[in-house]
């Protein structure tokens, strides 16, 4: 009796010690329900505000194309309507004048003054496309917001599974999405505007790689029509700009408003025509230079790549040196401040193929170059000035895009 009563005893307290757990154990399960309910709502709610976010861009971007094109249709249009009523009253003059007879002074004399009336009537005004540049650089800006998600996305759900991951972690892509420039803030009703640069987060020893340039109006040569702050032309009639001290009067030439004194800095440039200077020039640099002496890289304040429309030439001090590399649509010019070199990359698919290194680098005994004997003996003191990046349209037409970066070679520069 004494054991069969333990034992009831024992049984109790297991009947009391699991009521308790099961308790417990419900609890477990609501709290689980209840945290699970919880987060399937957060991120329902989320993906609709982020599904709105997206909708509302792609309706900006859409109106933006649609304004774009209704903008330069109606311009090409009436221009080329203008060329063909042009054309259409030459011809009729001119036939009216084969059609006088010989023998018919005055009449051919009237009909050849109407020719000469119509010859002389005043030029259509050249096509403008103030927003040429922005309206065909839409699909590049969505195309760089969707790779940003895509690698967002893939970075966190490796993270929800507890992967490893290679490339920049979301965290660090939202601490390299930094408030833009003033200058970009004043042009924040493009789409390309919120794409941000990817930089170090702050208080690295690292500074910046990434680098979003805005190009300075008030440095524009007058023949230098601007597109935004990203893109540049050669024209042939000059621009009426304001009056401005820093203003380049001599050479097809305008610079980045962005200064350069420390660390390390990268941006790209897209050649889309004719003949292009990229490099960087010292901020004191006086821009009423003659045009044999302010021309990028033919002075000991600036340096450049040339692309002269067979190779391209790397210049410094007014010395030169050709490079055998095919044409890259894209170069990424890659300035290390603390280190004292410049190097210019050919960039294709998010691949970089270097073009030249401006450092210093002596020769083996008994070798010469004067293009690096050049850099050896002035090339450190340009990096006593603050810089700033600059550009040269050397040909008429010439026509250039700032940017925007390939991810891709801003994380090879950063493993560095």
């Amino acid at each position: 009796q004494a054991q069969q009563a333990k034992f009831l005893s024992d049984v109790e307290n297991e009947l009391e010690e699991l009521t308790v757990t099961i308790a417990q154990a419900k609890k477990m399960v609501e709290l689980i329900k209840g945290a699970a309910t919880k987060e399937r709502e957060g991120v329902e709610k989320l993906f609709a505000e982020a599904s709105e976010v997206l909708a509302t861009f792609q309706k900006e971007v859409t109106g933006f194309i649609e304004e774009g094109e209704r903008s330069m249709l109606g311009e090409a249009e009436a221009d080329l309507r203008w060329k063909e009523e042009r054309r259409a009253k030459l011809a009729q003059c001119k036939q009216n004048l084969e059609n006088v007879p010989g023998t018919d002074t005055i009449y051919f004399l009237q009909e050849f003054q109407a020719l000469k009336v119509a010859m002389e009537e005043n030029l259509s005004p050249s096509l403008s496309f103030q927003n040429e540049l922005n309206f065909t650089k839409c699909t590049q800006a969505v195309s760089a917001v969707k790779d940003v998600l895509s690698a967002a996305c893939k970075s966190q759900w490796d993270c929800l599974q507890g992967k490893a991951t290679d490339g920049l972690s979301f965290q660090e892509m939202e601490e390299g999405l930094c408030s833009p420039s003033p200058s970009a803030r004043r042009s924040s009703h493009h789409p390309a505007s919120s794409l941000r640069r990817w930089e170090m987060p702050a208080g690295s020893m690292a500074p910046a790689i990434a680098f979003i340039i805005d190009l300075d109006s008030d440095t524009a040569d007058k023949f230098i029509q601007l597109f935004g702050t990203k893109g540049a032309k050669r024209v042939l009639c000059p621009i009426p700009y304001p009056e401005s001290p820093t203003r380049f009067i001599n050479c097809e030439q305008v610079l980045g408003v962005n200064l350069m004194n420390r660390g390390n800095y990268y941006w790209e440039v897209e050649l889309i025509d004719g003949w292009v200077s990229i490099g960087v020039i010292a901020e004191d640099f006086n821009p009423q230079e003659s045009y044999n002496r302010g021309r990028l890289g033919r002075n000991e304040k600036s340096c450049c790549l040339q692309w002269n429309g067979q190779n391209y030439v790397a210049w410094f001090g007014g010395f030169e040196s050709v490079i055998q590399q095919p044409f890259f649509h894209t170069i990424g010019v890659f300035l290390e401040y603390s280190e004292k070199a410049l190097t210019f990359y050919g960039v294709k698919d998010s691949k970089m193929t270097c073009l030249q290194q401006l450092k210093v680098s002596h020769l083996a005994k008994g070798q010469f170059d004067p293009f690096q004997n050049k850099i050896n003996n002035k090339f450190t003191s340009l990096f006593l000035c603050k810089l700033k990046p600059a550009f040269f349209l050397e040909s008429v037409d010439a026509h250039l895009q700032i940017g925007p970066l390939k991810k891709d070679c801003v994380s090879v520069l950063k493993r560095r």
